[in-house]
Formats: structure tokens, sequence, C-alpha cells
């Protein structure tokens, strides 16, 4: 089952939760992040942190809501960090406001927290294990079974609240579906992922899923009447969502002599620590009250969009909570609350070294020195980050550093192999960038040009009015006379960098090949005229002649005709 989901849409590259994954339980693939379920703890850092809302909690309200329109009897166990978190004038307002809801009781978690309590009391009087964990966060149980398998006999053998409540109201309401509405998503897996547990809980939603349904059916908690719950008083028992609540509740009524220190430890990374030490042998006869939330329960990974401060989610709870024993419903002592636990190690085949180094060299690093261990990835070194890509875990372009400076020289290739002049200039046509071919055709080194105007080597009006209007100019034919050179101007305006880029395309030996083209056609032009004009004369030469001599041939005809005539008439 998923309780985790992404969007792929919306994963933008950032790693975010790579980072603040500290057992690294989210793979990329094809730059989109995905949860290991075997490896993921469901500590909710990811759903934290996640800057596109990428990652979902997996809801059950659409189930809740069926049933309660289907007029079933659902009873509803709420998380004590209710009394922090959500709003109202007096507790019992939020008892009515899940009432008008359609829930048939409406029962604290705490109630289980004191049956709890009862099973850690009877473990310390015990005193057999070196080491005692409490295990009502269901992350730190995945926590240590995963990543700290030796250390799973220290887990203390019981249920959570939770389940412990459920398993009671089971017994009391055989016939009604339990839901828990608490700050936890880790209690979806717990209520309906382990076999171990599942079956007492139907199912799981959080007090940001119960403050939208409250909105769709305006009902505002402050507006509402005040109910009791209907649960007796759990007491002391209401700390338990607060740093330290455990160990205050189990030793209200303990004897303080048996042999266990007590210390308790929230926020995942100091749990980490914590667990390392017991690891190496430095902590023994602790009893460990532990959290994966900073703070404890009152701020869990559901709830942190509802921007409530854990100090004050603590003042408001200790303020309210009776440090009293709690009254316990008479089916209690007949319920079991034994929970086994067993080591389910992450087993990842670690890469060769030549593999490792491998991956290292495809990003740029043949040497410790180039190993930057910058953590943009979301691994703390450039070492764990090249045994992810090794493992299916990463992408090789996951390094930035690696990823800029590609990208950088990308650029600067294609920069500085065009055989255009390329000038960047600001709002005072100052020139702020320039090509190889730049340095050429205005004969400067870059050093010396960054320091010159636009306006110095040629007429800047045309990039002036970019910049002024924002609209691009393109394939314009210009002549740079100072720089001997016919141009094809392209000119954009750069918004996030307020300047403009010029790209001068030489086109001098073209426009020069066809001026000499278009001189030479005129030239051909001027010769044929001058041919027709010599032939035209020619013709008229040659008619004039052919005139004069028909005219003497007439002549000379016309006497021998008449020579012939006179003959006759004799």
């Amino acid at each position: 089952m998923k309780v985790i989901d992404f969007l792929d849409a919306n994963c933008k590259n950032c790693y975010k939760c790579v980072r603040h994954c500290s057992v690294k339980a989210i793979r990329v693939k094809n730059s989109q992040a995905q949860i290991m379920k075997e490896q993921c703890i469901l500590c909710g850092h990811c759903l934290e942190v996640c800057p596109q809302n990428a990652k979902t909690f997996v809801s059950d309200l659409s189930r809740v809501k069926s049933w309660l329109n289907a007029k079933e009897k659902v009873i509803v166990s709420i998380a004590p960090s209710y009394l922090g978190i959500l709003t109202y004038k007096k507790p019992g307002q939020v008892v009515d406001a899940l009432h008008r809801l359609g829930f048939y009781q409406v029962r604290e978690t705490a109630e289980g927290a004191a049956m709890v309590t009862k099973a850690y009391q009877v473990l310390l009087r015990d005193g057999t294990l070196e080491n005692m964990i409490t295990t009502c966060c269901p992350s730190v149980n995945d926590l240590v079974e995963k990543y700290y398998p030796d250390l799973t006999p220290y887990l203390a053998p019981v249920v959570s609240p939770m389940i412990a409540h459920g398993k009671l109201i089971k017994q009391l309401h055989p016939d009604a579906k339990v839901v828990f509405l608490g700050p936890c998503i880790a209690k979806k897996e717990e209520a309906e992922g382990d076999t171990r547990t599942k079956g007492y809980i139907d199912a799981v939603i959080n007090f940001t899923e119960l403050e939208n349904w409250l909105a769709e059916q305006s009902i505002d908690i402050s507006s509402c009447e005040e109910m009791p719950m209907d649960n007796p008083t759990p007491g002391i028992n209401q700390l338990y969502p607060v740093s330290g609540g455990v160990i205050s509740s189990v030793l209200l009524e303990e004897n303080p002599d048996h042999h266990y220190h007590k210390i308790y430890v929230d926020g995942l990374n100091n749990v980490i620590d914590l667990l390392n030490g017991m690891r190496e042998g430095q902590i023994k006869g602790y009893f460990i009250e532990a959290n994966v939330c900073e703070g404890g329960c009152i701020k869990g990974p559901a709830i942190e969009k509802l921007g409530v401060s854990r100090f004050k989610a603590r003042v408001t709870i200790e303020d309210q909570v009776r440090h009293i024993p709690p009254c316990h419903e008479e089916a209690v002592a007949t319920i079991l609350l034994d929970k086994s636990f067993s080591p389910h190690p992450v087993m990842e085949p670690l890469p060769s070294e030549e593999k490792i180094q491998e991956i290292l060299h495809s990003t740029g690093k043949y040497s410790k020195e180039q190993e930057l261990n910058c953590g943009a990835c979301g691994y703390s070194s450039c070492l764990e980050k090249a045994i992810a890509v090794a493992q299916g875990k990463a992408e090789i372009e996951m390094c930035l550093p690696y990823a800029f400076e590609k990208a950088r020289s990308m650029a600067n290739m294609v920069m500085e192999a065009t055989p255009n002049m390329i000038l960047v200039v600001d709002k005072d046509m100052q020139i702020c960038d320039m090509n190889k071919k730049a340095e050429e055709v205005l004969m400067l080194p870059k050093s010396e040009a960054l320091k010159r105007y636009l306006f110095e080597f040629m007429d800047h009006s045309d990039v002036l009015t970019v910049y002024d209007t924002h609209q691009p100019i393109l394939h314009k034919k210009i002549r740079l006379d100072n720089l001997h050179m016919i141009a094809m101007l392209i000119c954009v305006y750069i918004p996030d960098s307020d300047c403009v880029l010029c790209i001068f395309q030489d086109i001098t030996e073209q426009e020069e090949k066809k001026m000499r083209h278009y001189n030479l056609k005129v030239e051909t032009v001027e010769m044929a005229q001058r041919v027709i004009d010599k032939q035209m004369m020619v013709a008229q030469e040659i008619a004039s002649l052919l005139g004069e001599t028909t005219a003497e041939t007439k002549v000379t005809l016309s006497k021998l005709r008449d020579s012939i005539l006179e003959e006759d008439d004799d």
C-alpha cells in the first residue's frame, strides 16, 4: 500500500526531498523522485519540504465519509495533540464538531496511551532489557528494524497507543469502524499495512484533512457546544504527544528505584545520533523516549501546513493536562498489548571501487580535491552520491556543479565557435561581454573592450531602440564603416539581465561578391549596347550605300531604256 505519493508533473529537479531524507529512501529516475517503500520509514519530511507540493498523503477520508453516509457506527480515536493544534475556546467543542460530522463516539487516543504506560511500567520493574526504547512512534520502529537491526531487541515489545486504543474500542464495540485522527502519516502504514497490528484501526485521517472537511460542512469549532469525551479521563497520559510526555506518564506511578536512566530524544537526526551511540556501546541502562518529529507528535508532518508553532502547542497542552492517574475501562485488563519486533535490514550491495571511480570520473572528479562534497544533489559527499548512482538511486546529472559546468562549457563552445561577432551591452551601451570574433573585429582584447562603449565603434541607434522598446531586430542589414564591415544584425533584449544581445553576421564578402556580380552585369549590358549601336550604324551606312548605287543603277537603266526606244523610232 502507498502512504506517500508523487505527482511527476510537479517534480522540478530540486532534490530537496533527497537532501532532507536522512535514510536516503528516495530514488531519482528520469529526473523524477520516487519513494523506495522498502527503505522508507515514513517520517514525512519529504512532504514538509517539497516546494512544489509534488508529494501527497494518500487519504482515507473518502472511505470515512462513505461509512458515515451509510449510517455505520464510526468511532474516532483522536490523538491528544489536538489540544495544541486545533482552534477552539474549550476542548469539548472539538467533540461536538466531530459529532456533527456524524461520528458515533469521540474518544481520546490517550486512553490507549494509559494502557501502554502500564505495560512500560511492567517492563521497567522487570529490568531485563539493557536499554528500552519506546515504540509509540512507528517511524522510530522502522528506523531500528531497517537501519539498526542489531538494536531491535531494545525496542519495547508493546503496541503503540493507537493500536492499544483500537483494540479497546473493538472490544467495547465489535460492530464499529475505528478511525484514528492525528498528526502522523506513519500511523496509516501501522494501521493498515503492518500485519502485526492490522485490523484494529480501519482508517487514518489527519488534522489538515479534518479542518478542510469542517470548512466544507461550514462547521466552526469555536461556535460548537462543549461536550465530554466518550472515555474516562486519561489523566497525565494526554502528555504523550509532547517531548518527555511518555516518561512523565510512566514515572507518575512508577517506583523511581529502578536502575534505568531516563532520556527523551526527538528529531530524526538526533534519534540516529543516539542509536549510533547505542550501537557503539556508549548508551547502556537507559529508558529512551524516541520520536522522529522535533517537539514530539505536536509537530507531525500531516499538520506542517497548518502553521502551528510547536512551542505554543506544547504550552497549550501542558496547561490543560492534569497530572493525575487515568481512569481505566474494565475491559483494559483483558487486552493483550504485546508486539514482536524483528530485523528487516535494508540490503544494498556496494559497487566496486572501479565502478565508483568510473562514475566520479564521468563528472570530472579525478582527485579528492575535485570532490566538492557540496551536498546540492542531496548526498553528503561525492563518494556517497557516486555509490547511489551505481545502486540506481541517483543520476549523474544530479551533480549540479557538473551540470552547470557542462552547460556553461557548451554555451561557451557555441559562443566561441560561431563566426559571428557577439556583443552584450547594458542600458548605457557599455560592452558587458563579447566573444573571440568580436575581439578580432574590434582589434581589442576582451579585458580592454569591456571598458568601452558600443557607440565608440558603430552607430548604436538600433541597439538603443531595442533596449528602450524591448522589441527585437531580426536580420537587418547595416554598414559598419568604422569596422569596414557590412553585417546582418540580430538584436534581442534579455530581461533577466536587463541587457541587449547583439549578433553581427559578417556579410561583407557576400555583399562585395554581389556588387561585383552586379557591376559585371552592368558592364555586359553596356558592351551589348555598344555592339547594338555599332550594328545600327553599319546598317545605316550599308543602307545609304545601297541607296546611292540603286539610284545610279536606276538612272543608268533609264537612260539605256530611253536609248533603245529612240533607236526603235528611227
